[in-house]
């Protein structure tokens, strides 16, 4: 096995059990290592720190797969971990019977590059790094072993691919449909119905994280009028709609993403349809037209795409994220809620937070925040690893 030795005075974070070694830290390589190969990481007086995956492509040069020198990285070393994931997840009350649930959140279950999402009987695996590309058999089995699933689909489609030098790879894994069939995956979702592409939609098909979200949507949507922002297939409105809203209007810029979420609406008859308004727009310029047509809500959720997917692009984001928070509280009627959301991993909690108080400013209303929202409990976040907390969004009800 090849040895990473690291700079003087850089094994403080390893030490600290941080899961990343980037490519400034590394002083040399010993012996030759392959993209993905396990690799020895040592300190610079030689002291054995863990093993890891070599990245020869990516500034995180090796990500650990576990801070003990003698545990040997193997397909039992990936079966046992991806068991204790699902097994943590089943041990959790508020998971139980989740028909969509993150089986594998990466880092923060000790599989770096992992991320594995259960659809009832259809699991859907991506794989971000060099070393998780590696060990994909060994990882199907382990989820096969773990969950029993039918299918499993690989979605190896994000950009983050790319940094590590790896190209797009999608297609199935286990359990092919026939030719030309494509399985129609439906969830329940605390009573509502949502249909998951996992072939075509973003991401693994689903956004999963916002599922305690949404279900609080529900809980306060009753005789509000309800503005849904990048709505994608309408899980908020959806909600929305089963929590009594008097009215939900969804927008989108994706016209396939908008005709997902209204048949998504048509598979749940027991809502009511004649309340939901639908509109593929731009949503920045459709909330300009709206203040300047007049309109106001009660509740505006505001998730929009990842605007900095790294540290390098926060100021450009910052930008992004003020604009439509400002937008938004213009929109909100006195003593009105808005649910803004960042999945940016390049803005912490506190600059999100001061871009919203920005915002508020701007616009000229007084708000408090009344609830801290994020993740759900299957997307867990190691406490070595805080960059795992991507998703974060604050309640904030205006004057």
């Amino acid at each position: 096995m090849a040895q990473l030795i690291l700079m003087p005075g850089k094994e403080r974070s390893a030490m600290k059990r941080h899961p990343w070694l980037f490519a400034g830290s590394v002083g040399r390589l010993e012996g030759r290592a392959r993209p993905g190969d396990t690799v020895e990481v040592l300190s610079d007086n030689l002291k054995p720190l863990g093993r890891a995956a070599y990245s020869p492509s990516s500034q995180i040069r090796a990500r650990f797969w576990t801070f003990d020198a003698d545990e040997s990285v193997d397909d039992a070393f990936f079966k046992r971990r991806i068991a204790q994931a699902v097994a943590r997840r089943q041990a959790l009350p508020e998971l139980r019977g989740q028909q969509g649930l993150r089986l594998i959140h990466a880092e923060s279950d000790g599989l770096p590059g992992v991320v594995a999402d259960q659809y009832g009987d259809t699991v859907v695996v991506q794989l971000t790094s060099a070393g998780a590309d590696k060990w994909r058999n060994a990882i199907v089995q382990g989820l096969l072993k773990a969950t029993g699933c039918a299918r499993i689909y690989e979605r190896s489609d994000s950009d983050v691919r790319g940094l590590e030098g790896l190209e797009p790879t999608v297609g199935w894994l286990h359990g092919a449909p026939a030719e030309g069939e494509r399985p129609g995956l439906v969830i329940d979702e605390y009573g509502v119905k949502l249909a998951v592409d996992v072939v075509g939609g973003h991401k693994t098909g689903f956004y999963l994280d916002q599922r305690d979200n949404r279900a609080w949507l529900r809980s306060v949507a009753a005789d509000k009028d309800i503005l849904n922002c990048f709505c994608y297939t309408a899980g908020f409105s959806l909600q929305a709609l089963a929590g009594g809203a008097r009215s939900v209007l969804s927008i989108d810029s994706s016209g396939p993403a908008l005709a997902q979420a209204q048949a998504n609406l048509a598979l749940n008859p027991q809502l009511p349809a004649e309340r939901a308004e639908w509109q593929e727009a731009d949503v920045f310029q459709a909330l300009r037209d709206f203040r300047k047509a007049g309109r106001s809500f009660d509740l505006i959720v505001l998730d929009p795409p990842k605007f900095a997917p790294s540290a390098a692009h926060a100021d450009r984001a910052a930008r992004a994220y003020k604009d439509i928070n400002l937008l938004g509280f213009r929109l909100l009627r006195p003593g009105g809620l808005l649910m803004t959301y960042s999945c940016s991993g390049g803005i912490g909690l506190e600059l999100f937070q001061k871009i919203v108080a920005g915002a508020a400013l701007d616009a000229g209303r007084s708000a408090r925040i009344v609830r801290r929202l994020s993740g759900t409990a299957d997307h867990p976040v190691a406490l070595n690893f805080p960059e795992g907390e991507y998703l974060k969004g604050l309640l904030v009800q205006v004057d």
